[in-house]
């Protein structure tokens, strides 16, 4: 495969795309277990050079084993290829590289692998669902369950980050607008897990059928919970979000049930998963820069809000997405065929020198701060960024003001996976009074 850092892209006399040089590909979950400062210098490389990186067997560029494809690693591609979704398609699956069958993508990707009408469709219906006053309550909820997360954290002492706070946020709220009971959280929690698992070997079997089976399996449990709750639902109308999403019509449409289960997979997967990991990237962020810590809590109110931002950037919680090129165009100077692969860097793109000043520098008051950390703007722009941002906020805002002391207390351990940078686990320490 391909190492970054001493590439060059060019075409074989066959027309093929030619391999960036080298022994490690961008989408292996090898590259990401590097340190820090060696991917950024790998990524720095690579937006130098005068076309996209291709990474894959030339003579066979585009194998659904999941070679061949093209890495957008600048800002403004990134940003062109997200504004014309009529030219990078999501419809052939956004979260593999290797061609997967439809009804697999849109089992767990929902909306995020469909392109428009279907896209537009789904969005609308589900869009209606979100009322000014179902939104105005989901606030409110975020600021409790972040009190209430903290006073356990208080009377706990250290602990283990992730379990004890950050995985506890997202995850109460999702379940809470869906109407899902604590009693279920457990499992919510194991199975989200294993979808986003890549190839970490906590959560998936190194056996590839075992690993689709696990998978299948988690998906499966979560799509029966939410039906089952929609049939409720359909006796017994509730104040929650699949009430709402059951019933929302837009021209005579509603969603289908497999279209809700679908729907909330994606959401408890999502909105679960990237939340946690901004919020347990804070912690260390805010303890490896006292100063930005100092800054921030000096004037929170002021403050936070770029805060979450930078967090976000440089976080980049979601690494990348998958889109293909559905004809043969020029775009940025380079030459796409139909049928080719890409992969979107969100994570390069937010370090994109032209674009961040000394962008390697966690600043909270970073501005302009146009990161990509949602998506680029287009129609895949993150559904949840607004609750994302919220829950952000309201959990430093709680930790910082009411745990002054707090911090990590080691180094994090990281998930195995090219696709999140999400954190397993994340000792913190406090004083205790």
């Amino acid at each position: 495969m391909t190492t970054p850092g001493t590439s060059t892209t060019s075409t074989t006399p066959t027309g093929s795309p030619a391999p960036a040089s080298g022994d490690i590909d961008l989408s292996q979950n090898e590259f990401w277990a590097l340190p820090q400062a060696q991917r950024h210098n790998a990524f720095a490389q690579l937006r130098a050079l005068d076309d996209p990186p291709f990474f894959g067997d030339p003579e066979t560029p585009f194998a659904t084993d999941g070679s061949g494809y093209y890495a957008l690693v600048r800002h403004a591609d990134v940003v062109t290829a997200s504004r014309n979704p009529e030219i990078f398609s999501s419809a052939r699956g956004s979260t593999s590289l290797v061609d997967l069958p439809p009804e697999f993508n849109e089992y767990f990707g929902s909306m995020i692998n469909m392109d428009d009408p279907r896209h537009a469709r789904l969005r609308r219906i589900v869009s209606r669902a979100f009322t000014p006053r179902m939104i105005k309550k989901f606030e409110d909820d975020v600021q409790r369950t972040a009190a209430a997360i903290v006073d356990d954290l208080l009377a706990t002492g250290p602990c283990d980050f992730v379990q004890h706070v950050s995985a506890r946020l997202p995850l109460k709220i999702i379940c809470d607008m869906m109407g899902i009971g604590d009693e279920h959280y457990t499992m919510v929690l194991r199975d989200t897990n294993t979808i986003l698992a890549g190839g970490d070997p906590e959560f998936l079997s190194d056996d590839m059928d075992e690993a689709i089976t696990q998978i299948l399996t988690a998906g499966a449990e979560l799509a029966s919970l939410v039906t089952g709750v929609a049939a409720d639902r359909q006796r017994s109308p509730a104040d929650d979000l699949i009430t709402a999403l059951a019933s929302a019509n837009v021209d005579g449409e509603q969603l289908t049930p497999a279209e809700l289960a679908s729907f909330f997979i994606l959401l408890v997967v999502a909105g679960n998963e990237t939340t946690r990991t901004a919020i347990s990237h804070a912690l260390t962020l805010l303890t490896e820069h006292p100063d930005q810590r100092a800054l921030l809590v000096a004037d929170f109110d002021h403050r936070i809000g770029g805060a979450v931002e930078e967090i976000v950037r440089y976080v980049s919680p979601v690494i990348w997405m998958r889109r293909s090129v559905t004809r043969d165009v020029v775009v940025s100077g380079h030459q796409f065929h139909e049928g080719d692969k890409t992969a979107l860097f969100y994570w390069s793109a937010n370090r994109d020198e032209s674009v961040f000043a000394d962008p390697l520098r966690f600043d909270v008051t970073r501005s302009p701060n146009p990161h990509l950390g949602f998506g680029g703007a287009g129609p895949h722009f993150c559904l949840g960024a607004h609750l994302a941002r919220r829950e952000i906020t309201a959990m430093l805002r709680e930790l910082l003001l009411r745990v002054p002391t707090i911090r990590a207390a080691a180094e994090p351990d990281r998930l195995l996976s090219s696709f999140i940078n999400g954190i397993k686990r994340l000792p913190c320490e406090f004083d205790q009074a």
